[in-house]
């Protein structure tokens, strides 16, 4: 980690500031603008596909790509991970630092976009992606940092909502065609890679929060061999 990355102590529960932001600055006013419109955007609890996927795995070094408000990371370090949490929105991770504080539980919180963000190459057993705005670029180095994080052995799991990777731009000016989905980073696979699971199923929602109304997932979930 640099010293651009203010939470490096596994007892940290402080995010980064906003000048220790590492990545874009439009992309994280974009965020700090939709989470500061709403006093909650999210349920409060953990994603129905990572409850899932993450029942059996031994709890190791896990990696909450995109963490929000907290929950999946809190969850994940309830459940005894060693969790590292990245996020782009300083909105966003204050109210992740609060809900870890008041679970009384530690957290390595990181103010940064994935590609940008000073992560130690091949040491997470889990990479966990929920839904993540991933902007895809010509060398796609989203996907290949997605990958790159996950350590012999580890497992990346990547979910998003069914179907919005062949919808049209909207007219709101989100276009699928600019962001990363499942199927881009599978196409990046060789054989170091295992793919365990790779499908479209009902999304288990939790109740209330924003994108509530999408109703199936595509869930890629590959283990690293080598």
């Amino acid at each position: 980690m640099t010293d651009n990355i203010a939470a490096t102590s596994p007892t940290s529960n402080t995010p980064s500031s906003t000048d220790g932001y590492v990545g874009d600055p439009a992309l994280r006013v974009e965020w700090d603008n939709r989470y500061a419109d709403r006093q909650q955007l999210w349920s409060g609890l953990p994603n129905g596909a990572l409850v899932a996927e993450v029942d059996g795995l031994t709890p190791g070094r896990a990696l909450d790509v995109g963490c929000g408000e907290g929950a999946d990371a809190v969850w994940l370090a309830r459940g005894g991970w060693d969790v590292t949490a990245l996020e782009v929105s300083g909105v966003a991770l204050e109210r992740a630092t609060r809900h870890a504080r008041e679970a009384g539980l530690a957290v390595r919180w990181v103010h940064a976009a994935l590609t940008e963000a000073v992560l130690p190459p091949a040491s997470f057993d889990l990479v966990s992606a929920q839904y993540p705005a991933l902007l895809r670029t010509p060398g796609a180095a989203a996907e290949r940092a997605l990958l790159a994080a996950v350590a012999p052995g580890g497992v990346l799991l990547l979910v998003h909502h069914a179907g919005m990777d062949s919808e049209h731009a909207h007219d709101s000016g989100f276009d699928p065609a600019d962001y990363v989905w499942p199927s881009m980073v599978a196409a990046l696979l060789d054989d170091d890679w295992e793919v365990e699971v790779d499908e479209q199923r009902p999304r288990v929602a939790p109740d209330g929060g924003a994108g509530a109304h999408h109703t199936d997932d595509l869930v890629l979930r590959v283990r690293r061999l080598r």
